[in-house]
């Protein structure tokens, strides 16, 4: 069952054409960028500027949401004034529950988001058991209830996004497929088994889950069963609740990033708690990426597309542990080991000390677990030999990216004791292996091999005799595959061999999808798509960031994305829905205002939401909740079950941090 052509270059997923008032989705068309206003569409002019706002900042599609009859028929009117005001953007309605509602926003947008979750289905989160028979009545209930809203748009011309949430799930689907992305895909197939039967195809599928692996397994199970039933529906991409600030980039980064790369995605929304018009630069920037590799020539690779990886479940990658400096195991069940690059630390040593103390300092659990030095010269060794003996007790490991032979024969003549257990790091291009396992040996040292798929064949024997001390990475893609696809390919290599040793994961330069672009944001994006979607795929024991010339940014940043990758905690973890016309707080304020309170909270998940339209679900992936009951009033939850009812704003806050000490997840911050 394949979700995508290949999983080692970026080959677009074929998708049949929907249109969307002016624009198009699917087939060869760009990769459509889309928002959701934060309005009370009540509030006409309010949600018109804020339409006019998005749609200036590059958004193509707007959404708005209609959680009342008489808020679907202020579309007509916010229809008309953007008409008015020569803007065209194609609008949305967003419906949970209402079929009345769904119906009359028909008669004026372009299309009708509807939640297979919430639409005139049952989900109470009651144990129940449901018999074939049971489970056929309640499918032509939906059948029942959903049709009059297929013939409407079938009729008008409107299309419609079949939109499922991971914490959505009905009764039916939970007891039967449990809260799984097979749960998520099943629940939207019926909806589009049901249009189907009624001739209309023009749909748009999403799988929106806050976890960027529980959405990534999600959409690639969707095409895939979409394919077993010869359906080519176009994909809206995003992770829901991706929260705020760097954390909500990264997570999103990490889902729709990964994604597009694997080929899928036709239209992408990146979901912030922030001002909406700040999700427009993010998704420009994902989808230029994308669109970049989907334009590379396709060149055959027969001999890589071996791929046992399942794509569905995550299943960390089996590997040997390798011993550290002071005994801090790499590999095996150890979480993934975060390094650091220093370029010019030999050349100033004082200033790389102050650089690594400095980052302790400031970032508690953020600590710098390995630290990486290019050894250019021989000359340079005394310097590199100082360096570690006045960091050893700060720093677990070192390694020493070597560039000539004469820089390695210059390291290999110090003693054991005067080192340390280093780890070498060559290019076998470079470097022949028969010299670094040499040096290695005679220092006691772990090998890097900075090398390719092909020098893995090549030398499976002598790789597999010595996979005690070695460790691969790869700091260049191959030129025929991307920066995901070529790392993949040394996995696989590995396995092929029965070679287990661990795998660095290193987000270079050479890496990126467009070189040429050196900014913080693309650093960002670049090093959590590459990152993100192996670690997602189980890959990897240790990672780095070395497109970031700012060390503590680097170090942030690639404990932020093993994080949002749910591979390692090092603070609180928080799901924070965007805010829309249904909050029923300032989301962005009461966001930060939980944040300052609970972020040394170190693996607890905090949940915070402006309101509880997709049902207790939302709380699935958190251990506390923060729920808008209605205005004014704040429900707190534990997992799904709703604990405290109706609590004054003023007080929820301290509420909801006496909740976190009553479970015992509470500790003082320092």
């Amino acid at each position: 069952m394949n979700y995508c052509t290949s999983r080692f270059q970026a080959i677009r997923r074929d998708a049949r054409e929907v249109n969307i008032g002016n624009i198009s989705i699917g087939g060869n068309n760009p990769i459509r960028i889309q928002s959701m206003t934060t309005t009370n569409p009540e509030d006409i002019a309010a949600t018109v500027a804020e339409s006019i706002k998005l749609a200036e900042a590059g958004c193509e599609i707007v959404r708005i949401t209609a959680p009342n009859v008489k808020a679907a028929q202020a579309l007509k009117t916010i229809r008309t004034k953007l008409d008015e005001a020569r803007c065209y953007v194609p609008l949305v309605a967003d419906i949970h529950f209402l079929p009345q509602a769904a119906m009359e926003a028909a008669l004026h947008v372009e299309k009708v988001r509807i939640n297979p979750g919430n639409y005139a289905d049952k989900k109470k989160f009651v144990q129940l058991e449901y018999t074939d028979k049971a489970y056929q009545e309640e499918l032509e209930r939906i059948y029942t209830a959903v049709s009059p809203l297929i013939l409407r748009c079938k009729e008008l011309g409107r299309a419609m996004r079949i939109g499922t949430n991971h914490g959505s799930l009905s009764d039916r689907i939970m007891n039967r497929y449990g809260d799984t992305p097979l749960g998520m895909v099943e629940s939207a197939l019926e909806f589009i088994r049901i249009a189907q039967s009624h001739g209309y195809y023009d749909i748009v599928l999403s799988m929106k889950a806050s976890n960027p692996k529980v959405m990534i397994e999600a959409y690639r199970l969707a095409a895939a069963k979409m394919a077993e039933e010869n359906m080519a529906f176009p994909l809206h991409l995003g992770v829901t609740e991706a929260g705020d600030g760097e954390d909500g980039r990264i997570k999103s980064a990490i889902g729709i990033g990964t994604l597009l790369f694997d080929g899928l995605g036709d239209t992408i929304r990146v979901s912030l708690t922030e001002d909406p018009v700040h999700e427009i630069p993010i998704a420009l920037e994902l989808a230029k990426r994308a669109e970049a590799l989907w334009k590379r020539p396709l060149v055959d690779h027969a001999d890589l597309l071996i791929d046992t990886i399942d794509p569905y479940s995550y299943n960390r990658r089996e590997s040997l542990e390798i011993t550290l400096s002071n005994n801090t195991g790499l590999g095996q069940d150890h979480f993934p080991r975060v390094i650091l690059r220093l370029d010019d630390a030999l050349h100033d040593g004082v200033k790389a000390v102050r650089t690594v103390l400095d980052i302790h300092a400031r970032y508690k659990e953020n600590r710098v677990e390995g630290l990486l030095f290019p050894l250019q010269k021989p000359e340079e060794v005394p310097a590199l030999l100082t360096l570690i003996q006045v960091l050893e007790a700060n720093v677990p490991s070192f390694w020493v990216e070597i560039n000539t032979v004469e820089a390695l024969k210059a390291l290999s003549t110090l003693s054991k004791p005067q080192i340390g257990r280093i780890g070498l790091v060559i290019k076998t291009q470079t470097i022949e292996l028969s010299d670094g396992l040499a040096a290695a040996q005679a220092l006691d040292a772990f090998l890097s091999l900075d090398t390719h798929p092909e020098f893995i064949k090549e030398h499976a024997l002598l790789l597999k005799a010595h996979e005690g001390l070695l460790v691969f990475t790869c700091s260049q893609p191959l030129t025929t595959l991307h920066a995901i696809g070529t790392y993949r390919a040394l996995a696989e290599a590995l396995k092929e061999h029965g070679i287990e040793s661990p795998i660095w994961l290193r987000s270079t330069a050479a890496m990126t999808t467009l070189p040429h672009e050196s900014h913080r944001t693309a650093c960002l994006l670049e090093s959590s798509i590459l990152l993100g979607s192996l670690l997602c795929d189980g890959i990897g024991d240790c990672v780095s960031v070395e497109g970031e010339e700012d060390p503590a940014a680097a170090i942030v940043l690639a404990y932020n994305i093993l994080q949002g990758t749910r591979n390692r905690f090092s603070k609180t973890e928080f799901v924070a829905c965007p805010s829309c016309g249904r909050t029923l707080f300032n989301l962005e304020e009461t966001t930060q205002k939980i944040r300052a309170k609970t972020t040394h909270l170190k693996g607890v998940t905090i949940a915070i939401m402006g309101c509880i339209v997709n049902g207790p679900g939302e709380m699935a992936d958190a251990d506390f909740g923060y729920v808008g009951g209605a205005p004014g009033k704040v429900n707190l939850y534990v997992k799904k079950n709703c604990v405290e009812h109706n609590i004054p704003q003023a007080e929820a806050v301290e509420r909801l941090v006496n909740l976190i000490k009553s479970h015992g997840r509470w500790v003082e911050p320092e």
